[in-house]
């Protein structure tokens, strides 16, 4: 026999099973001597196993720790083990495995309708304390701006300046491409529709309210959510763990002032101008894509445009972008000043950031809707 392979003999039937273990139970054998224990044990019905290590010739710590993790097994399955007294030599061994082996972690408490309840009222209070703390914030970044328009020498314009540069003039490439591309899609999609009823011309009212009253301010503030909202955050909660923060108040600087505020004046300024950019970028697209795909010309699309679109569509839509970029602003900020000491901080509010202000823009977007709905507009 091999001195590194042990061999498993399984007697009993019914519910008891007897294994001995013969040969020598160690780490290049391990393998198939864990295989051979899990055949003899899968047998249905099993409800008390003796291991006898009487014949066993041989013992390491992995397979030590191969007899005490196999029984801890069964026991969690509800299988009583025994253990026959093993050679002497191998028996002090053995127990100090055993002894080391960790506990098994209890089983998760069943989640009754009470437990449910509960998760569901922790969770509904979180909710709310971070609403009431970002409307708390949104509040004292009101009330900085209101003191820097008393005394504008307060406002930081380099900051400001720079922030612009990064949140808006650096975004224009990428929000005027989606702003053509979502027109091209809109043309493309209403003249397939279109053309069944014999209305292609409608295409171009088609593309004109859905970008100018609603597309236009909503995706591009998705996209500067997720670009600059983020950026805002990972920039503070990067400071905030370097402890910047901390030596700013040191210095008797307001950090609301000197990072929060031109963040959010900057997306204040710069959004309505990108809302305006990325409308015009998507009636080109839709121009276009209606003169390949419908044969209508430039001029009678702009002369539809003008006759047919009410200049009330491009007001609400563009109405939208101020509120959108503070929503934006502040979230971003907010969950900056929320970061603790790590970088897996930094990355969770992040995500974070992300979430929350595309969720609030849109939620935003569905009440302008309701609220012009109401008015008729």
């Amino acid at each position: 026999m091999d001195e590194a392979q042990a061999t498993i003999l399984c007697e009993g039937d019914g519910s008891g099973a007897r294994l001995r273990v013969r040969g020598a139970l160690t780490l290049p054998g391990l393998a198939a001597a864990r295989a051979e224990l899990r055949r003899a044990c899968a047998r249905p019905g099993l409800r008390v196993v003796e291991f006898d290590l009487g014949a066993l010739e041989g013992l390491d710590t992995a397979g030590a720790w191969l007899i005490a993790s196999e029984r801890a097994r069964l026991e969690r399955a509800g299988v009583t083990t025994r253990l026959a007294p093993p050679p002497a030599r191998l028996r002090e061994l053995l127990e100090a495995v055993t002894a080391a082996m960790p506990e098994a972690p209890p089983p998760p408490p069943r989640q009754g309708l009470a437990q449910r309840l509960a998760a569901l009222g922790r969770g509904v209070e979180s909710g709310a304390l971070g609403a009431l703390d970002a409307l708390a914030f949104l509040g004292l970044t009101l009330a900085r701006l209101g003191g820097a328009l008393l005394r504008p020498r307060r406002l930081r314009m380099a900051a400001l300046f720079s922030h612009m540069q990064q949140a808006g003039l650096n975004a224009l490439p990428i929000v005027t491409l989606m702003g053509f591309l979502i027109g091209v899609v809109l043309a493309f999609q209403g003249a397939t529709q279109l053309r069944r009823f014999g209305a292609e011309v409608f295409v171009v009212d088609l593309i004109a309210i859905s970008a100018l009253r609603e597309l236009g301010a909503l995706l591009t503030a998705i996209i500067v959510a997720g670009r600059s909202g983020s950026a805002f955050t990972a920039a503070i909660g990067s400071m905030k763990v370097n402890e910047e923060i901390d030596a700013m108040r040191a210095l008797s600087l307001d950090p609301i002032e000197t990072l929060a505020l031109p963040r959010a004046l900057a997306l204040l300024l710069t959004l309505p101008v990108l809302s305006f950019l990325a409308m015009i970028a998507a009636l080109a697209g839709g121009l276009l894509m209606s003169w390949i795909e419908l044969g209508v010309s430039p001029g009678m699309f702009l002369e539809r445009l003008h006759a047919q679109t009410d200049v009330k569509h491009f007001l609400v839509g563009i109405s939208k972008a101020p509120v959108f970029a503070l929503i934006i602003g502040v979230v971003g900020c907010h969950q900056g000043f929320l970061v603790g000491g790590s970088a897996e901080s930094v990355g969770r509010r992040t995500t974070a950031s992300v979430v929350i202000a595309i969720f609030s823009v849109i939620v935003a977007d569905a009440l302008f809707s309701v609220f012009f709905a109401e008015l008729g507009i």
